[in-house]
């Protein structure tokens, strides 16, 4: 029983010493927040969430901005000019980069924080590369908390740069106020641009490197456009738009913020923001359940010990995929 009090003790005090942090803007301490976070150890988890209930009522505040785009587009140049030019208006700015990780390997380079140098070094901004860990939807599976730790540090400014690996890359709309999609200039025509679903999604498309040839990327901008308007808009409110910009030259990314700004300042007013940010919430609640279903599954001791004689069936075609994964389910029930 001493133990196991001396165990509360210490766990309540590390809660204690991380909430202070993350509320002072310790770097260390806001990284091993958002590590504990991205543990898979059961303890880890439990006490990062003892921190994020103590520090939620003081997240909400920062503007939340999503950024995808196909690799090469130009994501984390841009990311970087924004960032400075945010600094330099007086913000903060903290960047979650999530960087795709090895289905071979599982590894990951986390490299995004070395192509904005300048920024990383800057005090007002805090950078976090994070592993996409086998998560679809361009985000990793604990970017909200990484997030919300980030505005709880007092970061004006949360931007959530996704891997950029096609147009599957949704989920970040789940989590931010303002999503930017980035193109290229000779990446397709209107029909192209209209079958790709983040389209649908995006309240700002930039088309990047437009220095390197503009009729290029008028062309481009005006055919996007032509498309935006045989597509639903995703808001009552706000008609999405579509700029040109080089963020190697630093031009257009004045223009970008100030556009975000009013996008968001638009829906504020009517009330869509607030009841975007519900069903944000609950559609992330539904996403942790979901991936916590998973491991249990995986984890449960008629799945694990059934698992290789199935699988081996399906790889020798005597069981279909369908057969095999109801047998696993079944195999899970009640325990």
């Amino acid at each position: 029983m001493s133990a196991h009090l001396d165990e509360v003790t210490q766990a309540a005090r590390e809660c204690a010493l991380l909430v202070a942090g993350v509320r002072a803007a310790d770097r260390r301490l806001l990284a091993k927040a958002i590590t504990l976070a991205e543990s898979t150890r059961g303890d880890h988890q439990a006490l990062a969430r003892d921190v994020m209930t103590a520090l939620l009522p003081h997240t909400g505040q920062a503007l939340r901005m999503g950024i995808t785009g196909a690799p090469g587009v130009g994501k984390s140049t841009l990311i970087e000019a924004l960032g400075l030019h945010l600094i330099a208006l007086g913000r903060r700015v903290a960047v979650l980069a999530v960087d795709p990780s090895s289905s071979v390997s599982g590894g990951s380079v986390l490299g995004d924080k070395t192509r904005m140098v300048e920024l990383s070094r800057h005090p007002d901004a805090f950078i976090r590369p994070s592993p996409s860990s086998g998560a679809l939807g361009g985000v990793a599976a604990h970017t909200r908390e990484a997030m919300l730790f980030a505005e709880a540090a007092g970061f004006d400014v949360v931007i959530v740069e996704t891997v950029g690996v096609g147009q599957s890359e949704t989920d970040v709309a789940n989590l931010t106020d303002v999503f930017v999609l980035m193109q290229l200039p000779h990446a397709g025509d209107d029909l192209q641009a209209m079958k790709k679903g983040v389209v649908e999604l995006a309240d700002v498309i930039v088309y990047n490197k437009r220095d390197l040839d503009p009729p290029a990327a008028d062309r481009a901008m005006a055919q996007m456009q032509g498309a935006l308007k045989l597509l639903r808009p995703g808001s009552a409110h706000w008609k999405p738009e579509v700029l040109g910009a080089s963020a190697l030259r630093g031009e257009g990314v004045g223009a970008l913020w100030d556009t975000v700004q009013r996008c968001r300042d638009t829906l504020a007013a009517s009330g869509e923001l607030a009841a975007k940010r519900r069903r944000q919430a609950l559609a992330w609640t539904w996403h942790l359940i979901d991936a916590g279903l998973r491991e249990r599954f995986r984890a449960d001791r008629g799945v694990r010990d059934a698992l290789p004689g199935v699988l081996r069936d399906v790889e020798e075609g005597t069981l279909t995929p369908t057969a095999a994964a109801a047998r696993l389910l079944g195999d899970s029930k009640g325990r």
